[in-house]
């Protein structure tokens, strides 16, 4: 597939302080790519540096096969952008400070513009000093989408939304990847992530640290096993069994909750054994597998 993001070696540093270190990364024309890691992490460096708002130390990118440096012109063209930190004219309206980067673009938008900010329910004319958060970064994100941008690179992008209108943007974003556009988006909010992206990179101390499908990273957590029996059972032995880690009896001993590292298989046979009243399962979850190159790495 065509590389859209390709960085080799990319390097930032601010003094002695590393922002991003020796940063290896391909993101895939139609994708959306999801970019993990705690604040300080490295993320909002590598964007900075992608669109030449900082130069890098070493190392080399290209977007859409032109380099970030010498070509950001014609980058910056075919490419949305919401920074993490948004800042916005608050004497203008949200019309007119829309209308004011079209003009930039030179490209008509007005009607894109009325059907973003109808799907996000944004008064258009109010001024932008009197906007909520969440309304201000909806401003944000209509000005990221409203050229139909072929990357769209989104730092943050649901901070200050309501639940409605986060799920209006999940939406959102999975059309534009029906159409062939690409999506890099940079996220704390690792169930929104695990919904939209096809793959995932995680960025731990300035370095990324592993890239994989969100599948092969779920494949990776634990899974869970609740099984309610009409009698007590033995939990010795579901612990004794070879995929069982771990064996939590609860509801007085009745309810056994199994963390499972493998098939369920043989947990579903030797309950079978008994009476069972209910049995739930619930497979291993994205931010399961984050969470462990975290604690992972403290414990060492």
């Amino acid at each position: 597939m065509v590389a859209v993001i390709e960085t080799v070696g990319l390097t930032k540093f601010y003094g002695d302080a590393p922002g991003i270190i020796d940063l290896d990364l391909e993101v895939r024309e139609g994708e959306i790519f999801g970019f993990l890691g705690p604040n300080g992490a490295g993320k909002s460096t590598t964007i900075r540096t992608l669109l030449n708002f900082l130069l890098p130390t070493r190392g080399s990118g290209t977007i859409f096969g032109l380099d970030i440096h010498r070509d950001t012109v014609a980058i910056k063209r075919r490419t949305g952008y919401l920074p993490g930190d948004l800042s916005l004219y608050d004497r203008m309206t949200a019309r007119e400070f829309l209308l004011y980067f079209a003009n930039l673009r030179k490209v008509d938008t007005r009607t894109h513009v009325r059907e973003l900010a109808d799907r996000f329910q944004l008064d258009l004319d109010r001024p932008i000093k009197n906007l909520s958060t969440g309304n201000r970064q909806k401003v944000g994100l209509v000005n990221a989408l409203m050229h139909e941008p072929e990357l769209l690179i989104l730092d943050e992008p649901t901070s200050g939304l309501d639940p409605l209108m986060r799920q209006e943007f999940l939406d959102l974003l999975e059309e534009v990847r029906e159409e062939g556009r690409t999506v890099f988006l940079s996220s704390h909010i690792l169930p929104e992530v695990e919904r939209v992206a096809d793959r995932v990179g995680i960025v731990r101390d300035q370095h990324l640290v592993t890239v994989d499908s969100v599948e092969a990273f779920k494949g990776l957590a634990n899974a869970t096993v609740t099984i309610r029996f009409a009698s007590i059972p033995d939990p010795r032995s579901f612990a004794a069994l070879e995929s069982v880690i771990g064996v939590d009896p609860r509801n007085g001993g009745d309810t056994l909750v199994l963390t499972i590292d493998g098939t369920i298989d043989e947990v579903i046979k030797m309950a079978a054994e008994q009476e069972v009243l209910s049995i739930s399962t619930r497979s291993g979850e994205l931010e399961e597998v984050f969470l462990s190159y975290y604690t992972d790495a403290d414990a060492q």
